[in-house]
């Protein structure tokens, strides 16, 4: 076991706000999602601690502000050198807390060592543009350029699903623009964010610049959105809470990644043997529980039969289990209570013409790789996000068919298309209402720093660390009158 789960069973896991691990009148027990044991004790802040880490991000946000770039840089770089040494460590936190088999969690450190990298080298290329003012007759005899400047203390609120990277998708930039930041990190996963925010101190970070409150997110996420020294809150989560959350932020700037249920084209011009284990990594890696996992699949029906059979007979030989054990691919949801939403979903189909051709059932508390063919559109499994290692696979007669069953959904972040047929390639990157189209590969495939973000309730704003900082600066004008 790591030194940092070790010292888990000596120690409870307090808030940390301006440098320093601050108690609370009130712990919670951390279950693992697999065994059941408990891993630790962890501080439940109230609104009076959650507006004291607000409080320090406040004052400490001129520090940051007037720190160099190229010293904003060093510390993530620190921070990359450090993850390094401890990426074993940080990946077996990821697999306890979470149940991400262990495989999976390696994966995930390693993405964010990336992210952490690209944050440290986006900080030395903020920059903005000069302005032609005599393009305009009133402008002649001006000069003028543009400046990014951070826009203050940020609010970030992360998710389970990947506790580690995602939490740098939004700590990253937030430090590589000159910001401070408040994080709640989910419920479930509160130890990535721990681990890292003592990264962060070794780093050098300034004491105040990242605060990690723990609680419950209707005292802490709350307190957090509704703090006018907030100027920015950036949320991963599910769109009823992003939805509030935007309904309280009032005039703040808003950064929401709001899930989906991505989909796959599957043309009939394609091979489907070179295919099926990239459906499957999209389908049931960590669980399902990915906002672009493979969802829906609309294959072609000269590929139909032959992509159900040798998909379902690739599901049904992933193996189940421990999620410390390395050939485990799937292990634990995140929670008994979604296990049993999820069940109650495969159930709904069972009154319709749909027909389950792989899982279905759970097998020792987890849910096996579930492949249902036939799917009504109106069936939960179809239209709703299930975050859960479930595919619903259609049959189309046209690629144009498979667009306007894509696009017929409330969501819209990824969808991909196999084909060999440049034209329908085109033609879907045109016509599909995501925010990212993949040719020729599944709606799953992401990279750190690429855009990344969606239409409809998918969310609002861009992911990916150019354009996280983007969104977490301010754009001001300096003109200079030479007349």
């Amino acid at each position: 076991m790591s030194k940092f789960l070790n010292e888990l069973k000596l120690t409870k896991q307090n808030l940390m706000i301006n440098g320093e691990k601050v108690e609370t009148d009130n712990y919670a027990p951390l279950y693992s999602p697999y065994s059941g044991e408990e891993i630790a004790q962890i501080a439940m802040a109230d609104k009076a601690l959650t507006l004291q880490a607000v409080d320090a991000a406040y004052h400490a946000r001129g520090v940051m502000a007037k720190m160099p770039a190229y010293q904003r840089a060093e510390i993530l770089e620190k921070v990359v050198v450090l993850l390094k040494v401890r990426a074993d460590e940080a990946a077996e936190i990821i697999s306890r807390e979470s149940a991400k088999p262990i495989a999976f969690a390696k994966g995930e450190v390693a993405r964010t060592i990336e992210t952490y990298k690209f944050s440290a080298e986006e900080a030395k290329r903020i920059h903005g543009e000069t302005i032609p003012f005599d393009a305009a007759t009133g402008g002649v005899g001006r000069i003028g350029y543009t400046v990014r400047e951070p826009i203050g203390v940020i609010g970030a609120i992360t998710p389970f699903n990947f506790p580690m990277n995602l939490v740098a998708h939004k700590v990253g930039p937030a430090i590589a623009a000159g910001n401070t930041i408040v994080l709640k990190p989910a419920s479930q996963t509160p130890l990535s964010a721990l681990f890292i925010a003592e990264l962060f101190e070794e780093a050098g970070l300034p004491a105040g610049v990242l605060n990690v409150v723990t609680g419950p997110g209707g005292i802490v996420g709350d307190a957090i959105v509704e703090d006018d020294r907030v100027r920015m809150v950036t949320f991963t989560g599910s769109p009823s809470v992003g939805i509030g959350i935007r309904n309280k932020a009032g005039l703040k700037k808003t950064t929401l990644e709001l899930g989906s249920n991505s989909a796959l084209i599957i043309d009939k011009d394609i091979n489907i043997d070179e295919i099926i284990d990239r459906c499957i990594m999209g389908a049931f890696s960590n669980q399902g529980q990915v906002c672009i996992s493979l969802q829906r699949v609309y294959a072609h029906e000269d590929v139909y039969g032959e992509f159900v059979a040798k998909f379902t007979e690739a599901a049904k030989g992933l193996k189940i289990g421990d999620p410390l054990d390395p050939d485990t691919y799937i292990s634990a949801l995140i929670s008994k209570g979604e296990a049993e939403r999820v069940l109650g979903w495969i159930e709904e189909t069972k009154d319709s013409d749909a027909t389950i051709t792989a899982g279905g059932k759970l097998q020792g508390g987890i849910l096996e790789p579930t492949i249902i063919t036939d799917a009504d559109h109106s069936l939960k499994l179809s239209c709703q996000e299930a975050f859960a290692p479930i595919v619903v696979v259609n049959k189309v007669r046209s690629v144009e068919e498979a667009i306007e069953q894509v696009n017929d959904s409330r969501f819209g972040l990824q969808a991909g298309i196999y084909t060999n047929n440049v034209k329908n390639a085109l033609y879907a990157s045109r016509e599909l209402h995501v925010g990212g189209v993949m040719i020729n590969d599944v709606p799953t495939f992401r990279v750190d720093q690429m855009p990344y973000g969606g239409v409809k309730e998918s969310g609002t704003g861009r992911e990916g660390i150019k354009y996280a900082i983007e969104e977490m600066t301010e754009l001001k004008l300096v003109v200079w009158n030479q007349n």
